[in-house]
């Protein structure tokens, strides 16, 4: 069995499933296998639950009878024959990475470029080796454009993925501090993301630039196909301005609003623009896509609750992003506590990292610090410091913040939105 071969059956095909308890009529599942379950082994249940075919890397469970078929590797089958479905649309595709704001800026771009086209774009966060595949395979006919984000965690994935997605148009958000451990340091994450960079300039497709960032300038120095926002000479101009805590631009002389909090923001805001723009997408609409936009995936949210303000940024953290959050939230009028969880996959800079946004947050002024994770409780003498988020939650139960507002901020591995009910 080959992609060319099967190709056919999956154009019959209503959706691709790897969730075998998400299996529905005319489905192709693809059993992807676990250290202590062989997804194969449901093969023909989910042929008689309506799937159209199976694709298993057991061939003790192959019986193309009943379209269950064999391949080497299911992860590798799925890439090919994303690739495949990828080579045989004639449609637009934008590729996006970044060290933070990938999934803000994506769902912009999505809410922008949806006033005009059709467009699809990754789901939630599936933005890895598996997820863009299935981003891509989720394309219909009825579709203009895509939006696939890419996220990364080590050198040459972002490579792989370009080379699955062939982005016609790419954008990098930022370089931060993130995945050092996996990226080898700073350098490396630069190194790392760029390969977007490398792909776009090896196949003469377009780059978007932040012309503020010093590093996307530096990497794209020299290709001309591009399109730029952040200076008076770019391409496209905007200015930042804020009320009540959300950010909006400004772009010759008409205002757009976000219901997205914090200045670090603006660049997000400013490249869905660009895209809108460079689209022909009236700004009128732009406008309306911005404004509309709700932030509901914990990150830059604002909830109130019981007469205060909560700003949920539990998806991510990195010292980039913490910093940019903590010195955004200390803007704000009135009584300010922040509860702040660990900063993941940082290697040996872990510990300095911590130490670093520690300071960081006391030098601020915050009237109450709280820490929640391992990596801060070895460095967090003085504030209060819990080891887990259910430690957090079994102190909130008995003691009420009292602040007006609460900033709540952690990598993703530490749950911190488990606390929000007991705030």
């Amino acid at each position: 069995m080959n992609t060319e071969q099967f190709y056919p059956l999956y154009l019959k095909a209503n959706k691709v499933t790897i969730d075998s308890r998400k299996i529905a009529k005319n489905d192709i599942f693809f059993a992807f296998s676990g250290e202590n379950f062989d997804a194969a082994s449901v093969a023909e249940k989910a042929i008689d639950q309506g799937a159209l075919a199976v694709i298993v890397e057991n061939k003790e469970f192959e019986n193309s009878e009943k379209n269950i078929f064999y391949v080497p590797s299911t992860l590798e089958f799925l890439q090919q024959l994303a690739v495949h479905h990828r080579n045989q649309l004639n449609i637009p595709a934008i590729g996006l990475t970044g060290s933070n704001g990938k999934t803000t800026t994506k769902e912009l771009i999505h809410a922008v470029l949806s006033e005009k086209y059709n467009v699809q774009y990754t789901f939630g966060n599936l933005n890895n080796h598996i997820g863009v595949p299935l981003t891509l395979l989720s394309i219909k006919p009825e579709h203009e454009m895509a939006v696939i984000e890419m996220g990364a965690n080590h050198q040459k994935e972002i490579e792989l993925l370009s080379h699955i997605a062939k982005p016609n148009f790419g954008y990098i958000t930022n370089f931060g501090k993130a995945h050092l451990e996996g990226f080898g340091g700073f350098e490396g994450v630069i190194k790392g993301k760029s390969e977007l960079y490398d792909y776009l300039i090896a196949h003469q497709q377009t780059i978007v630039i932040n012309e503020n960032d010093p590093i996307q300038v530096e990497k794209t120095q020299n290709y001309s196909n591009k399109i730029t926002f952040g200076k008076e000479s770019s391409d496209y101009q905007f200015e930042l301005f804020s009320s009540d805590h959300f950010v909006g631009l400004k772009y010759q002389n008409e205002k757009a609003l976000s219901k997205l909090t914090g200045d670090y923001n603006f660049t997000n805001l400013c490249a869905a623009v660009s895209f809108g723009l460079h689209f022909g997408v009236d700004f009128n609409k732009i406008k309306s896509a911005i404004e509309n936009y709700t932030p509901t995936n914990m990150r830059s949210q604002i909830v109130k609750k019981e007469g205060k303000t909560l700003v949920l940024d539990t998806y991510n953290a990195n010292p980039s992003s913490m910093s940019a959050s903590l010195n955004n939230f200390i803007t704000f009028e009135g009584s300010k506590t922040i509860i702040i969880g660990d900063m993941l996959e940082l290697g040996d800079e872990s510990k300095k990292e911590h130490q670093n946004i520690l300071e960081m947050a006391r030098k601020l002024g915050f009237n109450e610090i709280i820490t929640v994770g391992k990596q801060f409780k070895n460095v967090n003498a003085i504030s209060k410091a819990f080891e887990k988020t259910d430690d957090l939650i079994e102190y909130l139960k008995e003691n009420k913040i009292l602040s007006d507002h609460i900033l709540l901020k952690a990598s993703r591995g530490i749950s911190l939105e488990k606390a929000i009910d007991f705030i």
